[in-house]
Order: structure tokens, then sequence, then C-alpha cells
């Protein structure tokens, strides 16, 4: 298998495919299998080099979903793109990320850096898989409680080096990992856009850096609505170009086609 730099050399970009009813962008847009399907095979189309495919809600304030629940929505979705659409499952459940593994994805993308369930551990290294491990203050109920840090970039950093090494002393090859800052998971807008311009201090750690900031709310209220939920395309282009500049490599995204003409002008300009 390829090292994960060169699978997703940078820019590469992921599309998010949300089979649930209450995400906070896309809830319930491609809840159905068709229409999560179809959109994933849009998202090939427009240059997406993975579609990242979940089926539990992790946006602020919400709450779990069952295993049967979670399976559910994302089989038959995988089933329908495999060997069609290269695919990443977002979950954190051992047994989820097995299933879709199974069907051919071959990338697990844990919000809870390998902490929500002992198994997954094991699980990603006994399929070679690629995984990617986030970081998030508190959980998804209540990560938006007045997050605080002393220093959010290095405490971001600290936290991600020491997840990078349990999942390599868990039998991960290095070689295989991504880190994700988590922006908005237990974030504030000044920590978002601090722990944006201090990017390279997540990127010196070794690592491919994957960044999630399409359309989160910080882009919203930075704007001067200070009760948005969402943010607009024009400003997701602007963090996904300036992570872009500060060295990240894959980029997580809801509006593909644009967010690849903008991080290929960005490239092109990079040399």
């Amino acid at each position: 298998m390829l090292p994960i730099q060169e699978r997703y050399p940078r820019p590469s970009v992921m599309g998010v495919v949300n089979v649930t009813p209450d995400s906070f962008s896309d809830g319930g847009l491609n809840f159905r299998v068709e229409d999560a399907v179809a959109a994933a095979r849009r998202m090939r189309d427009e240059g997406a080099a993975i579609v990242d495919v979940g089926g539990e809600s992790t946006r602020p304030g919400s709450g779990g979903v069952p295993l049967d629940e979670e399976l559910r929505r994302v089989v038959p979705v995988l089933e329908a793109l495999a060997g069609d659409v290269a695919l990443s499952i977002d979950t954190a459940k051992a047994e989820v990320a097995r299933r879709a593994l199974e069907l051919g994805a071959e990338l697990v993308n844990d919000v809870t850096a390998l902490r929500g369930d002992p198994e997954l551990a094991e699980v990603v290294a006994s399929f070679e898989a690629y995984l990617c491990l986030m970081h998030m203050q508190g959980e998804p109920r209540t990560m938006q409680h007045n997050p605080s840090y002393e220093d959010v970039a290095r405490e971001v950093a600290s936290f991600l080096e020491e997840r990078l090494r349990f999942a390599v002393e868990a039998g991960i090859p290095e070689e295989r990992i991504c880190l994700d800052p988590g922006f908005g998971f237990g974030k504030n807008v000044g920590q978002n856009f601090e722990l944006l311009a201090r990017l390279d201090e997540i990127v010196a750690l070794g690592r491919p850096v994957l960044v999630g900031i399409s359309r989160k709310r910080s882009l919203g209220r930075i704007l001067g609505d200070p009760e948005a939920t969402t943010g607009p395309l024009s400003a997701s282009i602007a963090a996904a170009v300036e992570a872009y500049e500060r060295g990240a490599t894959i980029f997580r995204v809801h509006d593909v086609r644009e967010h690849v003409e903008a991080l290929t002008v960005a490239a092109a300009v990079a040399g």
C-alpha cells in the first residue's frame, strides 16, 4: 500500500456525504440511499480523490447513534459504491469500520482519535487501512460549551502527537496516518482562526494534515452573523486556500468542484 502522502498528494479533496437527518450543513440531503450514492458519484466526477461517508452526525449538540442504526444508514451506500468510488468511513465504531473496510473503504476517519472504541485500532491495523486522527475537546453534545485553551495550537499539536504515538504502538504504521486539528470541534471562533493561522505547527508533526473547515459556523460568524450555524462557500474556499498555503494536504469539503478549482490554482501559484 502506498504511504498516505502518495495516495493523497497535496492538494487532495475529500467529498462529504452524510447519510444523516441532522448533520450541521447537509443533514437530510443524502439520507436516502439513492441520494447519497448519486452525491458520491458526482463528487468523484468533480475531482474528489476520496468520498467520506458517515452515518452519525457529530455537529455541536448532537447525540449518539446506535450501532445498528449507523450500519443501516451506511452499508447500503457503501455496497452501491464499492469498486466505483474511493471511499472513507467517518465513524468511531469498530464494527462500522470493519464492515466498511470489508466493502472496500480504504480510510477510517475517526473524530475520537481512537479513544471512542477500544477495538477500532485493531480493525484498522488488520485491514491495513489508512487512518485519520482528529482532535476534539470534549464530545459532540457538549464540545462547544465554553471550550478553553492556554495555547490552542500547542495543545492540539501535543494531543495529536500523543494519539499518533498510540496508533503506531497499536500496530498502525505511521505512513498510513494523517492528522486533523478538528476545526469546530471544541473550539470557538477565535480559537479556530488562531489554529488556522498556526497550522504549520500541526504540519510540523510530520504527517499529512486533513482540514475540515468547509461551511463551519465560525466562517459565518467571522463575517458578522453571531448566530450563524454554517458558513458560505466563498469563506470555505478562502479558508481552504489559507490552509493549503500553510501545508495542509487533504481538504474535507461539501462543495467539491469549487474547492478542486480553487486549490488547483493555489497549487499552480505555489509551483
